[in-house]
């Protein structure tokens, strides 16, 4: 029942929240044109995450996906919020992620330890949040992450 009611605030928010707060531009970019990049790129290990679990990329939201691929993030409800702490803790602000944490840590304050480490790395790791990652897509996805000291989260707490 928790997780249907954050779902259910997601799919009402989206669509308002691309349009009027999302400056970016889309990125207008297939998953078959990211999994054309080389095999150790952000782009190939993107268009795998969302072929993976058969998503289509979000006009103007393809940085989310980003950070589920760069912190090893599942998309379990519980994940999704632990993302949200992650992006805290590395200096992320916006009504969308205070929103999804106050509700969050509501209906889940029995993940409250997951919360606390996925916000502990977002703060030991190097500002990525800001990054233009279209521009990085042909890059290694560990050279980013060593560069900026992303770890995952161990989501089996």
């Amino acid at each position: 029942m928790r997780s249907l009611v954050l779902e259910t605030l997601y799919e009402w928010s989206k669509i308002p929240y691309q349009k009027w707060f999302k400056k970016e531009e889309p990125w207008n970019i297939s998953i078959a044109q990211l999994l054309q990049y080389p095999n150790i790129s952000l782009g190939f290990h993107l268009g795998s995450f969302l072929l993976q679990h058969d998503f289509t990329p979000q006009p103007k939201l393809e940085n989310h996906d980003v950070f589920h691929v760069l912190t090893k993030t599942g998309i379990t409800v519980p994940e999704e919020i632990s993302m949200q702490y992650y992006l805290l803790g590395n200096g992320k602000r916006s009504i969308y992620l205070y929103t999804v944490i106050l509700i969050g840590t509501l209906l889940y304050l029995d993940k409250f330890r997951l919360f606390r480490e996925a916000f502990q790395n977002g703060r030991h790791a190097f500002v990525f949040h800001k990054l233009d990652y279209k521009k990085l897509l042909d890059h290694s996805i560990d050279t980013i992450r060593t560069t900026f000291l992303i770890k995952p989260i161990n989501s089996n707490r």
